[in-house]
């Protein structure tokens, strides 16, 4: 690494500049219908910094060899690079041991796993389920399907509309069932509501549920500490925290993936096999069948490395100044609707907004012709947009490192713009 990068770095962990760090991504020197690209669509995706770029070419052009299996000097090169990025995922969330780091592709199969293994062992007819109403499909349409299998039945914990939060009554409602699982959203990633998961956690375990944690809107933007939520399942993807896109991770305590059974067999999974028999290959290669994304691993070890280097504290701060300030923006620009809280103790860097008398793809298209990218639909939170919000589609914005209050200001021109061209008061 040069002088001048550790120059960069260092000034970018103690301000968090999001100049500094933009240097770093590649894709911010393209421009978009002629204009410099303005990235508010993290929430979907992160954009990917040179550093992991990097490593994932370095692997495929270094050291390409499959992993646990060669003796040879790249295969156990490629094995020590994969496994030891699920050791950095460990030490990220404050796991016990990389025995309770499974990989996967991605968040969605990660909370599929947990519902066709542990559900399908321990879901029986009337048992309850309980989720909120915010979640996302992947966090929802899972436990859906595993009620219509068993014959359980699926609760929700309400929102607050003033505030877009958690009904706490609703919660301890839900609760007097006796639920055998709660799955909650860590961040909801349509109104960016950050869920009080570790009171939710402690009252799900006294009511003697399990629970689990979708975390894809939080592990990228704030330090999570998973032992100390003690939470029994937690899932994230890559993608979403500068890292590659096909690698997941399902964190849970390790006596209860030691009770579950994988879903997947063959590959790595397996530790002997005979004509009619077979064993399981010990915690947590059990649960990952077949070659894995060994590119993804290496990438996601490597935007780690980059996270820890600016600190998770510095992103939460910094995501809080640039939201507040966004909030502040949008709620003085006249027939713009922000939904969501303005507590920035319980909000993340994700705004979703109205305009009466426009629709969300043609507000998303009109911030296109300006070089912005932004999210515009029901962001697979269909029941959460359209029943609770009563809203056909909503548009949204995202922050991550690389955003600051000039991208703020450009996404408020192009407000001023779709304003002007549906001539707008």
């Amino acid at each position: 690494m040069s002088p001048k990068h550790i120059q960069r770095i260092r000034r970018a962990q103690k301000e968090l500049d999001p100049t500094a760090i933009k240097a770093d991504f590649p894709i911010f020197r393209i421009k978009v219908h002629g204009k410099p690209l303005v990235y508010l669509d993290s929430a979907a995706t992160s954009q990917k910094p040179k550093q992991v770029i990097d490593a994932i070419v370095d692997y495929y052009s270094k050291y390409n060899a499959n992993i646990h299996r060669g003796v040879y000097e790249i295969s156990e090169k490629a094995t020590e690079a994969y496994e030891g990025s699920r050791e950095k995922v460990a030490n990220l969330i404050n796991a016990r041991s990389i025995e309770e780091i499974v990989y996967t592709r991605n968040t969605t199969e990660v909370i599929n796993l947990v519902a066709l293994s542990w559900g399908n062992a321990n879901i029986r007819r009337g048992d309850h389920i309980l989720i909120s109403e915010m979640e996302h499909h992947s966090n929802l349409v899972p436990w859906q399907m595993l009620a219509e299998r068993s014959g359980a039945v699926l609760d929700y914990i309400k929102l607050d509309s003033a505030n877009a939060l958690l009904d706490i009554d609703s919660v301890k409602a839900g609760l007097e069932k006796r639920p055998k699982l709660v799955a909650l959203s860590h961040v909801s990633n349509v109104l960016g509501t950050i869920n009080d998961v570790d009171e939710i956690v402690r009252l799900a375990h006294e009511a003697g549920a399990f629970i689990l944690i979708d975390g894809a809107q939080s592990v990228p933007h704030m330090p999570v500490n998973v032992s100390s939520m003690d939470c029994d399942f937690f899932a994230f993807s890559g993608h979403k925290m500068l890292g590659p896109a096909g690698i997941g991770v399902l964190y849970a305590k390790r006596p209860i993936l030691e009770g579950m059974e994988p879903v997947l067999g063959g590959g790595d999974m397996i530790r002997t096999v005979k004509m009619h028999s077979h064993t399981w290959n010990d915690l947590p290669w059990r649960f990952e069948a077949g070659t894995p994304n060994i590119e993804g691993g290496i990438g996601l070890g490597a935007a780690i490395d980059y996270l820890n280097r600016i600190g998770m504290g510095s992103i939460r701060r910094h995501e809080m100044h640039v939201t507040k300030y966004a909030l502040e923006t949008l709620d003085g620009i006249k027939g713009v609707r922000v939904f969501g809280t303005r507590d920035m103790n319980k909000r993340g860097g994700v705004i979703a907004f109205a305009m009466d008398g426009v629709h969300p793809h043609d507000i998303a298209s009109i911030f296109d012709s300006e070089g912005i990218a932004i999210r515009a639909g029901q962001h697979c939170a269909m029941p959460l947009v359209t029943q609770v919000l009563k809203e056909d589609a909503v548009a949204r914005i995202s922050f991550y490192i690389y955003n600051s209050e000039e991208d703020v200001d450009e996404a408020a021109k192009a407000i001023e713009k779709v304003k002007k061209i549906f001539k707008l008061s």
